[in-house]
């Protein structure tokens, strides 16, 4: 054994009682110490040294081995140094380094520790303690300069950093240990830890102070249950009411909940609600959420308890909600107890996990995120092997084989942001005979990549920074409104690709008939899951895309209501890159219909998909293919649509049926030509 991680960690503490299994992020800060210590790549054992048996078995749990500490050593005077000298006895180690890790530090961070054993392993240093940089001026009480001459004033930028030890570990040479008795010896370093890293738990104040922070700093943990059970008020809301003049009640909820609840029931979860206040706000929301709910209850543990047990459920596998001390016991019950970032300081100490997110502001979103994240993908062999390829129904029409080709007008954002041009493709897929139109739905402060936000661009709108370009072409609610008013009176189908997720909740708002996912989105799968929890039809493009990732798409969406797409998303297409055999493989891999959505110049390659069995065909259209813009030159314009529409009408009634038969044209030729032999 080389290095060897000894974490101190007595039970008693002057500033903070039983400081050492404070729950922070619902972990106890000993067993913080330990993971941080495991997860070291350089550290090979990890012990804990302790007078306290329930220090002890937490310490155990979290995969230290435990010293017994005796009283001598135990005490407030006691040094962590002695403690460290017993563990090596105790254990009869003789490592090359020993580490001493406190902790009262909940954030170090395994690479920082890992990198001050190197320092100590290479030579480099006898010693090494984390640091915090600082360019701090410091003072005495009398007022003299303690690291400066207070008449130089030098500029921060002109002054290389001191260190502040943070006590969050220590890295020394085991014989330079035994033989000083101390830490600091020989050649001293220091490794440097950010200042999020560097808080000491010394007081209470301190411990509110990481407990408030572990929720931004600590990695997500996905949450493995099978149920969760939510708090209304406070959780759902922001824990106020609106009152009107008859004393009716209103709340402010999330829209993104709604959808994280659907993803929760998608994968199995059981939901439910439980309100010690009896109100019909609550039971609204419950309905609206397609979730049971318990009202006007006095004691919730006893009632939770009771659920557990009538729904077989193992409460190791269970998350509550809670925002408030009457949500205390329902949490206890529970593997898995959560509270909102503005809970009760109460709630949030006894919670496993605080959410980021506010209650009435996503906190059910984000706590649904995370235990979808943790259930187990369905194999993607049971979406290959089933071989449904029956149609599936957008609106009134139905998209498979044996059906009329569904032509798909693209208009994307060819409309430049200008609802009238938008108006004028609409008549031009209309005229043409397509059943459906489809736009693209962005929300371009997510979907513009940092790097390109601020590169300016000339537009027919004058200069503009790229993100200002995005927004200035984006259509928002009074726009799609007008548009899908103006599909029905034209009798077609609209919908869109949404690039992200609050764009996926926008045309859930505008209640679209189905979603299509662009082909730039397949390997998005938080946006794949949330299309899939919607229960609408999904339109999947596979341009540059594998086959294991469009695997991996068919396990999040299913296979029930999806079309899939072939696709090369070169811009013009080559004909040497269209590759219309795939069509057949994603037909006898995925059991779905399979479209085509195009890019080429001219209909050759489009009209051969449909010979192919192309149930669908997509194909941007424009006005002119000389506008401004990124995909008109690769669209069709408005007489080209209309000879695609007319072909595809064409082909399918030359397709048949296969079945070899004498027509009744052929009777005359037959009779006037046919030469019979014997």
């Amino acid at each position: 054994m080389r290095v060897l991680a000894v974490v101190p960690a007595r039970g008693g503490s002057a500033g903070v009682p039983l400081k050492n299994l404070a729950l922070v992020g619902g972990v106890p800060l000993v067993t913080r110490a330990v993971r941080a210590c495991l997860r070291a790549e350089l550290v090979d054992e990890v012990v804990v040294s302790t007078d306290h048996a329930g220090i002890a078995e937490t310490a155990r749990q979290a995969g230290a081995t435990v010293v017994d500490r005796p009283e001598e050593l135990s005490g407030s005077t006691a040094s962590s140094e002695s403690a460290v000298l017993h563990a090596l006895d105790a254990l009869d180690a003789d490592p090359e380094v020993v580490v001493l890790v406190q902790c009262t530090s909940a954030f170090i961070d395994p690479a920082d520790l890992s990198a001050a054993v190197r320092k100590v392993l290479a030579g480099q240093a006898d010693s090494v303690v984390s640091g915090l940089p600082t360019h701090e001026f410091l003072w005495t009480a009398s007022g003299g300069g303690v690291n400066h001459d207070p008449a130089i004033r030098p500029r921060r930028q002109d002054r290389e950093p001191q260190f502040r030890e943070n006590g969050a570990f220590y890295v020394m040479r085991t014989s330079g240990l035994r033989e000083r008795g101390h830490r600091f010896f020989g050649e001293v370093a220091v490794q440097p830890v950010p200042p999020q890293h560097a808080i000491e738990i010394d007081d209470p104040e301190d411990l509110e102070l990481v407990r408030a922070l572990a929720p931004f700093l600590d990695e997500p943990e996905p949450i493995d249950v099978d149920a969760v059970i939510t708090d209304f008020d406070g959780v759902h809301t922001d824990d106020r009411a609106y009152v009107d003049s008859e004393g009716r009640e209103m709340v402010l909820v999330s829209r993104s909940d709604g959808m994280g609840v659907s993803l929760l029931k998608r994968s199995g979860v059981k939901v439910l609600v439980m309100s010690t206040e009896r109100n019909p706000v609550v039971a609204a929301r419950a309905r609206k959420l397609g979730v049971p709910v318990l009202q006007g209850l006095a004691d919730k543990r006893t009632v939770l308890r009771d659920w557990l047990d009538i729904e077989g459920l193992d409460p190791a596998k269970v998350a509550y909600v809670g925002n408030d001390v009457n949500d205390l016991g329902p949490m206890a019950e529970v593997g898995w107890p959560i509270a909102t970032p503005d809970a009760h300081p109460r709630v949030r100490a006894a919670a496993r996990v605080v959410l980021t997110r506010p209650g009435g502001s996503g906190a059910v979103r984000e706590l649904c995120d995370r235990v979808v994240a943790a259930r187990p993908a369905a194999p993607v062999a049971e979406a290959r092997t089933e071989r449904r390829l029956g149609p599936v129904e957008i609106g009134d029409v139905l998209v498979g084989d044996g059906e009329p080709v569904y032509v798909i007008g693209e208009i994307g954002i060819n409309h430049n942001g200008d609802l009238d041009i938008a108006r004028r493709l609409i008549d031009v897929a209309a005229d043409a005979g397509c059943q459906a139109v489809k736009f693209q739905k962005r929300t371009p402060a997510i979907c513009v990549p940092e790097e390109q936000k601020g590169q300016i661009r000339q537009t027919p709108w004058g200069e503009m920074t790229y993100l200002e370009y995005k927004e200035r072409t984006e259509f928002g609610h009074d726009e799609y409104r007008q548009i899908a008013k103006y599909c029905d009176e034209r009798g077609l189908h609209w919908f869109a690709s949404p690039w992200d997720v609050p764009s996926v909740e926008f045309l859930e708002e505008m209640e679209v008939l189905a979603h299509k996912v662009a082909s730039a989105s397949v390997a998005d799968h938080e946006l794949l899951r949330v299309l899939a929890a919607t229960g609408k039809p999904v339109i999947l493009s596979t341009g540059m895309s594998t086959l294991p990732e469009i695997d991996q798409a068919v396990e999040i969406l299913g296979t029930d209501k999806l079309i899939m797409m072939h696709a090369t998303s070169t811009y013009p297409l080559p004909p040497e890159e269209a590759n219309l055999r795939t069509i057949t493989t994603l037909k006898e891999r995925y059991g779905v219909p399979v479209g085509y959505s195009g890019h080429e110049r001219g209909l050759q390659i489009s009209l051969a998909a449909v010979t192919l069995g192309a149930v669908c065909v997509e194909r941007h259209i424009t006005l002119d293919r000389t506008m401004w813009g990124s995909d008109h030159a690769a669209s069709l314009e408005p007489s080209g649509l209309e000879h695609l529409v007319r072909d595809i009408r064409i082909i399918e009634q030359a397709m048949g049926d296969g079945v070899k038969r004498v027509f009744p044209g052929e009777e005359a030729p037959k009779a006037r030509l046919r030469r019979v032999t014997v």
